[in-house]
């Protein structure tokens, strides 16, 4: 079964076009105009072994968020496609990841409930020019267009840069785990 998802969203705030392939290396192009939200994305994929396309342009000028925040939802939106089409997923995963001083935490349940707890207390609002609010806006996306619980918390940490990339390694690493195939029913339920 296919773990390979592409999604295309227009609004008239953006544009974002994105591949996800669970079953291929990282060797995909991320290109936002968003250095450092590149870099967290490109950590990501590359920590969690699969690969990750991204063309997404937006109105930049007035303000990042609708560009982040629509990079949120189209992956999440390639991930419960992934899931819909591709059968049993193995629904859990959690991992706990260093950076340096910095401690981050991410677990997943993809049980078809959008829920997100962040908590990041970034000791620096930018890293480069982008402001680090802006990832609780990433994940709250994500979390919507997949339908998943998502948990992700830094521990700790005194380089914000170090927290939001230990963030970004350690949910690469759960998606991965979470999204793996599975051969049994994922609910006592019987149904996500």
């Amino acid at each position: 079964m296919s773990r390979r998802a592409r999604i295309e969203r227009a609004t008239s705030e953006t544009r974002v076009v994105m591949e996800v392939d669970l079953d291929e290396a990282p060797h995909g192009r991320i290109a936002t105009g968003l250095p450092f939200f590149d870099h967290m994305l490109t950590a990501m994929a590359f920590h969690g072994k699969f690969d990750l396309s991204v063309e997404g342009t937006g109105d930049l000028d007035v303000d990042p968020h609708h560009l982040v925040e629509d990079c949120g939802i189209v992956l999440g939106t390639c991930l419960e496609k992934i899931f819909r089409e591709g059968g049993p997923v193995r629904r859990f995963a959690h991992a706990v990841i260093p950076m340096d001083e910095a401690l981050a935490e991410a677990t997943i349940d993809v049980c078809g409930r959008p829920t997100l707890i962040y908590r990041a207390d970034l000791p620096q609002p930018h890293a480069g020019s982008f402001p680090l609010w802006l990832l609780r806006e990433f994940f709250g996306g994500l979390s919507t267009g997949a339908r998943c619980a998502l948990h992700l918390e830094c521990r700790y940490g005194e380089n914000a840069h170090h927290m939001a990339e230990a963030l970004f390694k350690a949910l690469g690493k759960v998606l991965s785990g979470a999204y793996a195939s599975a051969d049994d029913e994922m609910s006592t339920k019987g149904a996500i």
